[in-house]
């Protein structure tokens, strides 16, 4: 996930004319831009464990598992059975709780 979260913030930096490699760009960005940090660490975080490739870990299950012999699904598989079905639900619920629960 970190990947995915330093390329998007790059890109929203970017965005700004911001570098993410200064210091003082980063902490600019971070105060004055925040709905932007928040939707790239919920959007990183949250939807980078739903597939095989959004997470490196999950390929190093999937590879330990298979030559164990344990049959495992499919990137599409994967992403259906477990992400859609089981995953994207939860992961609603916590945004909203994040978001919307505040008080």
């Amino acid at each position: 996930n970190a990947p995915t979260y330093l390329n998007f913030l790059s890109a929203a930096m970017g965005k700004y004319a911001l570098d993410v490699n200064i210091q003082s760009n980063v902490r600019e960005f971070v105060i004055e831009d925040e709905i932007y940090l928040q939707a790239i660490s919920v959007a990183a975080v949250f939807f980078g464990a739903m597939t095989y490739i959004g997470n490196g870990p999950n390929f190093m299950v999937k590879s330990i598992s298979e030559r164990s012999g344990i049959n495992m699904p499919g990137f599409f598989q994967y992403f259906i059975k477990f992400g859609v079905t089981i995953l994207l639900p939860v992961f609603i619920i916590i945004w909203l709780i994040f978001f919307f629960g505040k008080g």
